[in-house]
């Protein structure tokens, strides 16, 4: 059985549309792991470990999925959103309690929260549910974003609405490629393959999700590290991707 998220996906358009759409996970794969290890480095806090790993899985399961175009690939896809997303929730509403301290109470809710939408999602089979408790994690992301750029941290609304702005374009250019993916398929066969890969919309979805929830997790930790006095600097490797560079808090003497 194959439930299809995208009309993208659901016509034959040739080695480039499916390697575009794998090949676009791969900003899911190798920027959170390189961000894994540079946290186990740092020696921070495993829940931001378990973060870019989350986010790793999402690529891996989208890669996975556009390769096959199986079902049981789309719930490697979709499900492993919804548990990424509840733990980027729980490192956004526990960045202000003491360090290695653990809320057990919102981890149950959140647990409980993913094995229902689990439960009724393999029941009923149904993508705009899956869309709904997404949105819903989402937004309590961006309220969250919004409460420390706007009352706590306010140098940092640059990294917070970058990420908010990135994310959001992608599932712009996402629904925009489920509602005119006819036109775009008939355009790109009239088109030379350089100008078609800009129409790609899907992938670009890929590619500009990954980005915004990578620098979600930047600015989900630059915020833990500030509270928790350590000395956090946006940093970018080759001088292209960002990284956020941690440094010890000073000690007193």
């Amino acid at each position: 059985m194959i439930i299809f998220d995208n009309c993208l996906d659901m016509w034959d358009e040739g080695d480039r549309g499916v390697k575009g759409n794998t090949l676009s996970n791969l900003i899911m794969i190798l920027p959170p792991i390189y961000g894994a290890i540079q946290t186990v480095r740092d020696g921070l806090e495993k829940r931001y470990i378990a973060s870019y790993l989350a986010l790793t899985v999402v690529g891996l399961g989208s890669w996975c999925f556009h390769m096959t175009l199986q079902y049981e690939m789309q719930l490697l896809d979709e499900l492993p959103m919804i548990y990424s997303c509840c733990i980027f929730v729980y490192c956004m509403f526990e960045s202000f309690k003491a360090k290695n301290t653990v809320n057990y109470h919102l981890i149950f809710i959140l647990v409980l929260f993913s094995l229902i939408v689990t439960t009724v999602y393999l029941k009923v089979k149904e993508p705009i549910f899956h869309q709904v408790m997404y949105g819903l994690l989402v937004f309590a992301l961006v309220l969250r974003s919004i409460y420390i750029v706007t009352w706590v941290y306010p140098w940092l609304r640059g990294l917070g609405y970058t990420s908010l702005g990135i994310f959001l374009l992608g599932f712009f250019l996402w629904n925009v490629d489920n509602i005119f993916c006819e036109s775009l398929r008939s355009f790109r066969t009239k088109v030379p393959p350089f100008v078609g890969v800009f129409t790609q919309l899907h992938a670009w979805w890929h590619i500009l999700t990954g980005l915004g929830s990578y620098l979600h997790i930047l600015f989900s930790l630059y915020t833990r590290t500030l509270y928790l006095r350590y000395r956090p600097k946006v940093k970018f490797l080759l001088g292209i991707w960002p990284t956020i560079l941690v440094e010890p808090p000073k000690k007193h003497i």
